[in-house]
């Protein structure tokens, strides 16, 4: 059988509740996925793979489907701390070769800054296979057009969501999701 995923998507969801799990099954609701058995993996956008949207991607699957998914999520009680959860996608020009997806969690950082981290990261990944050089301290935004403008990357995106702890500390867990769809 071959698993290699023809369609994903991209979701997000937050969860407050008194239960970390249940914060948890929360985020995953409000991002649409709760209704699967969800196996998270590394981090390789398919050769071929078309990004399409939620509402499409959920009508490829089916109620308690074993789903593959890279996930990125976050989870505290501490009261009003910021938590950040993000998904970048680095896509090639090359439709035969495979792409990066990156998983970036973090505390204390807003959710531009964690959406740019996380897309740079991918594009930083897939720039290094492809043979891209450049400069690591370079900021996101002009490493972003010297990525584009090699016409070895095409597209570049990213998933991200971020909350503040419930002011009495209730968990709440944020998670960003690409899903994959066979």
């Amino acid at each position: 059988m071959d698993f290699v995923a023809k369609k994903i998507f991209f979701t997000n969801g937050v969860g407050k509740s008194k239960d970390k799990l249940t914060s948890f099954e929360l985020a995953l609701r409000d991002a649409g996925i709760a209704p699967f058995n969800l196996v998270t993996v590394s981090s390789i956008f398919p050769p071929g793979a078309e990004i399409v949207s939620k509402k499409e991607g959920l009508k490829h699957l089916k109620l308690g489907q074993i789903v593959f998914c890279v996930m990125s999520r976050a989870e505290s009680n501490e009261p009003n701390r910021l938590l950040a959860a993000s998904v970048g996608c680095a896509v090639p020009a090359n439709k035969k070769a495979f792409g990066y997806l990156s998983e970036h969690h973090a505390y204390g950082q807003t959710e531009k800054s964690a959406a740019d981290y996380a897309e740079d990261l991918a594009a930083s990944m897939l720039g290094s296979t492809l043979g891209i050089n450049f400069d690591p301290e370079t900021a996101w935004n002009e490493r972003e057009k010297y990525f584009k403008l090699s016409g070895k990357i095409v597209r570049t995106t990213n998933v991200t969501q971020s909350a503040l702890v419930d002011k009495n500390g209730k968990w709440t867990s944020v998670i960003a999701a690409a899903v994959f769809c066979l």
